[in-house]
């Protein structure tokens, strides 16, 4: 087994076990529905096998950024089919992430008057808004019904990504949105079913996932999951706990038979993230690191020595849209340049060169 050989996660077919990381690029449309530049960037991207777009929001109070793509509205899944189609006819596997950002976001990007998460909590840091960057505000703490209606946003949206064409949904339950805010106890403070224990902060997360996948079907599913990440407050800094609530979180969903568990951490071959593989039983992505890069050789040996079935790359994914045969063929790689990951419009976008774009050219 190698990183260019082919795999099968559930239904999906992967071409190679190089995956193309949930990238955050807000170029979507202001309501969120994917238009020409994003057609054009996956499908250049599409000899990866697999690609994981952007966090896409389920509902609009789900949104965390103006410029975020949405699967909510018959626009979105228009837009996507458009995406999806491109994407296929290149022969390409391509899997939406619908996240919801719960408290990383703002009452005027969301449009409901307010942001939501597990507890009345705010998270620290700044959100960009129309009227330029202000302070996360306190979120509105779920109650048991909203929970519910939360689920079914995520149900909706799921259906909405099949009529769209994907090939299945990844559920982002990471980087500290909605689903990780109920597994951190820094960030859940509830008394009730959904808090204080590991097994009532997980289940969120299973009632989610479970939902989605008895929706489309479970072979289709994947979640993303950060175990100590300690991003956006979304803390887990006891070891002893952290270790707890994700092993409640593959308990609860192993008996589903997912498609893959796709895994953010510096460590992939310790303890914490092969015992969630373990309990899980499900294919894992690995990926590496948020702020740094994942190299040919890192990618090459993570899947070699068995410790994970694919790997997520993020930076030269959005440099390098032939990143599968610049590897396969040990091509010098085009740098990312930082400055266009979040600005909008072609450059830094979908004008990197490939090998023979690049020869082409001289």
């Amino acid at each position: 087994m190698n990183i260019f050989s082919p795999a099968d996660l559930g239904s999906l077919s992967l071409r190679n076990r190089l995956v193309m990381a949930p990238l955050t690029r807000i170029r979507a449309g202001e309501d969120g529905t994917p238009g020409d530049l994003l057609v054009t960037y996956y499908e250049q991207r599409a000899s990866f096998g697999l690609i994981l777009t952007e966090g896409t929001w389920p509902v609009q109070e789900g949104r965390t950024w103006i410029g975020q793509p949405g699967l909510e509205t018959e626009e979105h899944v228009a837009g996507w089919k458009r995406v999806t189609d491109a994407v296929h006819a290149a022969g390409g596997t391509i899997v939406t992430q619908l996240m919801h950002g719960g408290r990383i976001s703002h009452a005027a990007i969301t449009g409901t008057g307010r942001v939501v998460s597990a507890s009345a909590l705010a998270a620290p840091g700044t959100i960009r808004i129309p009227d330029g960057k202000t302070h996360l505000p306190v979120a509105h703490a779920l109650t048991e019904a909203e929970v519910q209606e939360a689920v079914a946003g995520f149900v909706a949206a799921a259906r909405n990504a099949i009529r769209a064409g994907f090939d299945g949904i990844e559920v982002h339950g990471a980087n500290g949105y909605l689903v990780h805010q109920f597994l951190s106890p820094a960030s859940n403070q509830r008394t009730d079913g959904y808090g204080g224990t590991a097994e009532n902060r997980a289940r969120f997360a299973i009632e989610v996932v479970s939902a989605v996948a008895d929706a489309i079907g479970a072979d289709r599913v994947g979640i993303r999951l950060s175990p100590e990440h300690n991003i956006q407050g979304a803390l887990e800094e006891d070891a002893v706990e952290t270790a707890a609530t994700y092993a409640a979180v593959a308990r609860g969903l192993a008996p589903l038979g997912i498609a893959f568990v796709d895994i953010l951490h510096a460590d992939p071959a310790g303890g914490l993230v092969q015992g969630i593989r373990r309990e899980l039983g499900a294919p894992l992505i690995a990926n590496t690191g948020f702020g740094t890069v994942t190299t040919r050789e890192e990618a090459v040996h993570l899947v070699e020595s068995g410790v994970a079935d694919a790997v997520a790359v993020g930076r030269a994914a959005i440099a390098n849209p032939d990143l599968a045969e610049r590897w396969a063929a040990s091509h010098d790689l085009n740098d990312h340049d930082a400055s266009t990951f979040y600005v909008g419009g072609p450059r830094g976008y979908i004008d990197y060169p490939t090998v023979a774009e690049a020869a082409g050219a001289r």
